[in-house]
């Protein structure tokens, strides 16, 4: 079976690379609608035609409910006020939905939860299965040396991120604390100036960086006396969160309605190998 998908930001950076994410995907998948804002001077145009291929049939619209219809699942990579606005409508058609979108308050995040129960939903702050790699080896090094060692996470973006820390960047926050029994809204420090006065083992520490094109560079540091463990993943091309975003869409559609996150889909698809 062919899975339907729907794109909103369609016209973006990420938009376009969720297309041509589908197009390439070894797993039966087609474009079938593509969403943009209202305002865009988007709005009809031809989304093969805006890749630089052939047209395709699918234009771009500013209404998911007038294509609901035609798609299986839907992929949300844009910002908290639009995702909400989104996941209401996936969640009144029983519509799967799969979200890369970061930077929710705390009352945005549970809005979306809350909207959502009904559906499958797979939320992730980053789909690149290399980024979800890293967080396992994060939560092993922080089992094998979190306690003697000072933790800080450097993140990397290009000039035109709106929200810092990254949410890959946060995500890495919460495996940690989580291995180390911590709380991070407690343990957490953003950036540090002036007179700080010696660190505190227990906190973890973000630093951002945010300049010209850099796609994704995320590095969690345990620092001890005499040593220093780094993990570091660097990402060329969205293309690597694209084409997880896609097989995350691909695994959703046969799943119950629930909540999930890519680690699932990475280990349902291990389990049938």
């Amino acid at each position: 079976m062919t899975v339907r998908i729907g794109i909103t930001g369609a016209a973006g950076r990420m938009g376009r690379m969720l297309a041509q994410a589908i197009a390439d995907s070894d797993t039966p998948a087609a474009l079938t609608a593509a969403i943009e804002r209202p305002e865009s001077t988007l709005l009809g145009a031809d989304m093969g035609e805006l890749l630089g291929a052939d047209p395709s049939g699918v234009s771009i619209t500013a209404d998911l409910s007038a294509v609901a219809e035609q798609i299986d699942v839907l992929i949300d990579f844009t910002v908290p006020e639009s995702t909400l606005v989104q996941a209401a409508i996936c969640a009144d058609r029983a519509l799967p939905m799969v979200v890369g979108t970061t930077g929710f308050s705390d009352e945005q995040a549970r809005a979306l939860v809350a909207t959502t129960a009904g559906i499958p939903f797979c939320q992730a702050s980053n789909f690149a299965p290399g980024v979800n790699l890293t967080f396992r080896l994060a939560e092993a090094a922080a089992k094998a040396l979190g306690h003697s060692a000072d933790i800080e996470i450097v993140e990397a973006h290009h000039r035109h991120k709106i929200d810092a820390p990254s949410g890959t960047a946060l995500s890495l926050g919460e495996v940690v604390a989580k291995a180390l029994g911590r709380d991070l809204s407690q343990v957490a420090v953003y950036g540090r100036e002036g007179r700080t006065g010696a660190r505190d083992r227990n906190t973890i520490g973000f630093s951002t960086i945010r300049a010209g094109d850099i796609v994704g560079d995320h590095t969690i540091i345990f620092a001890s006396e005499g040593e220093r463990l780094e993990i570091t993943h660097r990402a060329s091309s969205r293309m690597a969160f694209a084409g997880g975003a896609v097989q995350a869409a691909c695994w959703l559609v046969d799943q119950p309605s629930g909540c999930y996150d890519m680690q699932d889909v990475l280990a349902g698809q291990e389990s049938k190998t």
